[in-house]
């Protein structure tokens, strides 16, 4: 093997690769996957009866190959949520609080506990149906927040009453 490449399989893992056997990841209700189809299904009936609609009013074949074009993007939109929902996962450290999600584009956001500002805790109405809860953090640089959706309610509570204590005790440290 030439020198300076290293051998198949020692590779060295990348930044969002998983992590060492010392992270505990949780992973957010697959409830979620409900909540999200049922939005994408609003959304894709609205854009195939609008499409129908004129379709049916002007005849014309455009009108038809939008409805299936429309139809096939809400298929693999679907595909994409069920994948995207089992990419959610964050994990409480000593430090600080790890958030990844990401199919294509994965992220990870590392937040220290004392940097943390305030956490939230939100329930739109088709959430609050399937007892489901969000979790935002707040931290002084806005692009640095973090959110963990899909959570049941009382372990939305329990992080937000976790993080708050954390981040109160790391701040009285600065």
């Amino acid at each position: 093997m030439p020198s300076g490449i290293p051998a198949p399989g020692l590779l060295p893992a990348g930044p969002l690769e998983p992590w060492p056997d010392t992270v505990h990841w949780q992973r957010v209700s697959s409830d979620l996957i409900w909540v999200e189809l049922i939005r994408l299904a609003v959304v894709v009936a609205i854009g195939l009866a609008g499409t129908a609609i004129a379709w049916a009013l002007s005849g014309h074949w455009l009108f038809g190959l939008a409805l299936a074009v429309v139809l096939l993007l809400g298929v693999w939109r679907a595909v994409a949520i069920v994948r995207a929902v089992h990419a959610w996962g964050y994990a409480e450290r000593e430090n600080d609080l790890l958030v990844r999600h990401g199919l294509l584009v994965r992220r990870l956001s590392i937040v220290p506990y004392s940097r943390m500002q305030f956490v939230d805790v939100s329930a739109g109405p088709l959430e609050r149906a399937f007892d489901l809860a969000t979790v935002q953090l707040h931290t002084a640089a806005a692009a640095s927040d973090a959110r963990v959706p899909g959570l049941r309610p009382a372990e939305a509570s329990r992080l937000r009453d976790r993080l708050t204590a954390l981040g109160e005790d790391r701040a009285e440290g600065l």
